[in-house]
């Protein structure tokens, strides 16, 4: 052990004071954690998800390890935002095998994920897990093209849709879980679908398309699938989007390609309409800031988007960046490999934001066992969140839980400034009601300090007819169509013969003239979130 002496009292004291300054004054500075480390011998391993780790409402989080485990066939694991790390699954084969797609939370509180090998048949498995430690599949995949890689994803009607790595495409219908494959094939294999703000899937693939160097693709949930955009590798175009998308707050897709962009070959950040016109953002140098970004961008609530690359940066392990909507680039993180400030190599999971304000990630490689680590990044002051479990596409009347931080302590909830009823149920989550005269916009919880804190991202209310008001009556009778979720409506039917006059009173609202012709039926509102049907009919005299 090293002893100092003659220790000089001035610098001490001056140390002192400069210590309380530091400790009084608010840190603003991004910080970088290695909070654990894989190994194959006491669990999982390798972690190469392409889903990023997923946020439960115990506040830990929760992915899958491809290796490791009592068979060596990879793990379902938790751990916690300090790095405490225990497995939950043990895959045996016969429930899977290299699970590499990490964990998507739905709606009913269930975790859904997928094997790439495995199961009946050895070519995957599509499985449910109930925490603490149930894992049922679902599904088992018979194809040697299959192989999924990627979890499905929740959209708007509550069902989950996936790809496999053939461009199979499928549904599996909640909550019973009824696998059903869809007509229609996408492009080729890429990251997990995102769920847009116009309610469709949207997907890239890393091969296909018109110059055989990706797509990006649209997918209803009926099955139906178009091609929006044809990478071509030229100029500055890139080539192999490999990771899943997100959605800015503009309203456009953001993504990366793992190569492309010019001469370097390095990849690129781009952003794309919904109408299919791509922008390229920035161009990947890997002596820069880093090289091959394949897991995609994550729109944080910090009004940016953070990413990783697989390769270069000073070691060569890869970085961690941040990118402004206009495209600029701030490299914040080298990877270092086995060791060193920032332990890790090859980034292997899109970055995910905790309801505490910072980062997650997983590597495949490094780390003190050289197999994987998870860490986090913390950016300047960071902002506490909360999220909905499952889609952001809500009916009115229905429960929902939010997931955060000190939620004890909350004495108010409200979506869009519209007043909730909510109940706690512990400091990381809680219930609440969407209110019927909810509209599309932010949840915001408010702590009894008198904090507010803002949901991750703008929710979407789906309408909902509860009653009709009279349930008859000749035509030119006004009805008052009840429910919620009314806001934007763009038309009203009568057993199927469209209403020339109508008017949205409130988001629990509408009054409708019946039209000539109508027909005894159901009524049937449309608004730009989806359509709602009477459970009533309505009975034309």
């Amino acid at each position: 052990m090293k002893t100092k002496t003659n220790i000089n009292v001035g610098r001490l004291a001056l140390a002192w004071a400069l210590l309380m300054v530091f400790a009084t004054a608010p840190l603003h500075a991004q910080t970088y954690q290695d909070l654990y480390d894989f190994n194959c011998v006491t669990g999982g391993c390798f972690p190469s998800d392409h889903g990023p780790l997923t946020q439960w409402k115990d506040g830990n989080l929760y992915g899958t390890a491809g290796s490791g485990g009592s068979h060596g066939y990879g793990t379902v694991f938790k751990v916690t935002p300090l790095g405490t790390y225990t497995d939950l699954w043990q895959f045996d084969w016969a429930t899977g095998a290299g699970p590499a797609s990490g964990l998507t939370l739905a709606s009913d509180g269930n975790f859904y994920g997928t094997t790439f090998v495995g199961g009946s048949f050895g070519y995957g498995t599509l499985f449910r897990f109930t925490p603490p430690s149930s894992l049922t599949v679902l599904h088992s995949f018979s194809s040697v093209t299959d192989e999924p890689e990627v979890p499905p994803t929740q959209a708007k009607d509550g069902n989950l849709y996936g790809t496999t790595n053939s461009g199979t495409t499928y549904r599996v219908t909640l909550p019973g879980g009824k696998f059903t494959e869809l007509p229609n094939q996408a492009p080729g294999y890429g990251g997990p679908l995102y769920l847009a703000s116009d309610g469709n899937l949207y997907g890239t693939s890393f091969q296909g398309g018109t110059s055989n160097r990706g797509t990006v693709f649209r997918m209803t949930t009926a099955g139906a699938i178009k091609t929006i955009y044809n990478f071509t590798g030229m100029g500055s175009d890139g080539n192999g989007p490999a990771g899943p998308l997100t959605q800015g707050k503009d309203g456009n897709l953001y993504g990366t390609t793992e190569y492309g962009g010019g001469v370097n070959d390095g990849g690129t950040t781009f952003t794309l309409t919904l109408s299919g016109i791509e922008t390229v953002l920035h161009v990947f140098d890997s002596s820069i800031d880093g090289a091959n970004p394949a897991d995609g961008l994550l729109a944080s609530s910090y009004g940016s988007f953070y990413g990783t690359t697989g390769f270069g940066g000073i070691d060569g392990d890869g970085t961690l960046f941040e990118m402004t909507g206009a495209g600029s680039c701030t490299k914040f993180v080298d990877f270092t490999g086995d060791a060193g400030t920032a332990p890790g190599w090859l980034p292997s999971a899109p970055l995910m934001q905790h309801t505490n304000g910072s980062f997650y990630g997983l590597t495949i490689y490094g780390g003190s066992s050289g197999s994987g680590n998870f860490y986090n990044f913390t950016p300047p002051n960071p902002l506490f969140t909360v999220v909905v479990e499952g889609p952001v596409w809500l009916k009115p009347g229905v429960p929902v839980e939010i997931l955060g931080d000190n939620l004890n302590e909350v004495t108010s909830v409200t979506f869009a400034g519209v007043q909730a009823q909510f109940q706690a149920g512990s400091d990381t989550y809680l219930v609440a009601q969407v209110p019927s005269a909810a509209f599309d916009g932010f949840i915001t919880v408010t702590l009894a300090t008198g904090e507010q804190v803002e949901s991750q991202g703008a929710v979407h209310i789906l309408p909902l007819i509860t009653n009709l008001d009279p349930t008859s009556g000749p035509v030119g009778t006004q009805v008052g169509i009840v429910g919620g979720g009314f806001i934007g409506a763009t038309e009203v039917t009568f057993g199927g013969v469209k209403a020339t006059n109508f008017t949205v009173v409130s988001p629990t609202l509408i009054q409708a003239i019946v039209p000539a012709g109508a027909r005894t039926g159901k009524v049937v509102v449309t608004t730009p979130n989806g359509t709602a049907r009477s459970k009533q009919t309505f009975t034309v005299n």
